[in-house]
C-alpha cells in the first residue's frame, strides 16, 4: 500500500498538482481513462487542467468517468452531474461531450442501468480516479454503512448530504432524495486514487479517513487498503492530522 500526502498552500495549489500529475498520465498515455468527481473540491483540477490543454496538453483521446448522477433530474438540468462536468470540464477542456460517461438519472430503470455502468467502467479500467470526500466521509454518494464491496448501485442521500448540495439548488425541497453512485469496490478498481480536500469544514472527515480506522461508517477510510493513492489537501483541511507526510 502506498498512500502519500502532500500540504498544499491553497485550494488551487492542489487543484494545480493534481492536474500535472494526470498531465503525466496523459502524456504517457493518451487514451487514458479518468474518473471525476463533482462538487466544488475538484473544480480548481479542471480550472488547472484547461490552462494545461491551452498551453498544449492534448486530452483529446481521454474517456472520463463521473462517479454519480441523481436520479430524477433530466440530463439537461444545470444541477444533473452530467451539465456540471460538461460545465467545469468538457467546454473548458474543448472536448467531445462523448468522451464523458455518466450514470443515467432515469429512476424506473436505476437497477438495470446501474449494472449497465458497472460493466462499462469494468471494460474501460479507470487509469486515475478523482475523490472528494464529504462532511460525513462519503465518497462518491456512498454513504456511512455502505459496503466496502459495493458495486454501482441505486442510493438514498442523508439529510447531511442533501443539506450540503442545497446549496446548489433554489431550496432543500428540490434537491434530490437518490442517485446513482459507482460503488466502492468500483472506485478501489482503479488504478490511482487522487482524493482532494480543503477548508475547515472538512478537517474532521480528512483526520477520520486517514487516521482513524478503516470502517464502512467512515466510506473514504477505504483508501487505506488501496495500493496507490495520493491525497492533496491545504493546511485547513489538514489541521486535524498529527502530521503530514510528503
Amino acid at each position: 500500500m502506498s498512500l502519500t500526502i502532500e500540504l498544499a498552500l491553497s485550494e488551487r495549489a492542489a487543484g494545480r498538482s493534481i492536474a500535472l500529475r494526470l498531465a503525466e498520465v496523459i502524456a504517457a498515455k493518451p487514451a487514458a481513462v479518468i474518473g471525476v468527481a463533482t462538487g466544488s473540491s475538484p473544480e480548481p483540477i479542471y480550472a488547472a487542467l484547461a490552462d494545461l490543454v491551452r498551453d498544449g496538453l492534448d486530452a483529446s483521446q481521454v474517456t472520463w468517468f463521473a462517479l454519480d448522477e441523481y436520479l430524477g433530474l433530466p440530463a439537461a438540468h444545470p444541477q444533473s452531474y452530467r451539465s456540471v462536468l460538461e460545465r467545469a470540464l468538457i467546454r473548458p477542456l474543448g472536448l467531445d461531450p462523448a468522451s464523458l460517461h455518466v450514470p443515467a438519472g432515469h429512476p424506473a430503470t436505476a437497477d438495470a442501468d446501474a449494472e449497465a455502468y458497472e460493466r462499462l467502467i469494468g471494460e474501460a479500467q479507470v487509469d486515475v480516479q478523482i475523490l472528494g470526500i464529504g462532511h460525513n466521509g462519503h465518497i462518491g454518494f456512498n454513504e456511512p454503512g455502505t459496503p466496502f464491496a459495493s458495486t454501482t448501485h441505486r442510493a438514498v442521500l442523508t439529510s447531511t448530504t442533501r443539506k450540503a448540495n442545497a446549496r446548489y439548488f433554489d431550496s432543500l425541497d428540490l434537491v434530490p432524495r437518490e442517485c446513482l453512485t459507482q460503488g466502492i469496490a468500483t472506485i478501489m478498481r482503479a488504478g490511482t486514487l487522487e482524493l482532494i480536500a480543503s477548508g475547515a469544514e472538512k478537517a474532521p472527515a480528512v483526520a477520520r479517513a486517514l487516521r482513524g480506522p478503516v470502517s464502512e461508517d467512515c466510506p473514504a477510510s477505504v483508501v487505506n487498503l488501496h495500493g496507490s493513492v495520493r491525497v492533496t489537501v491545504d493546511a485547513d483541511a489538514a489541521s486535524l492530522l498529527s502530521s503530514i507526510a510528503s
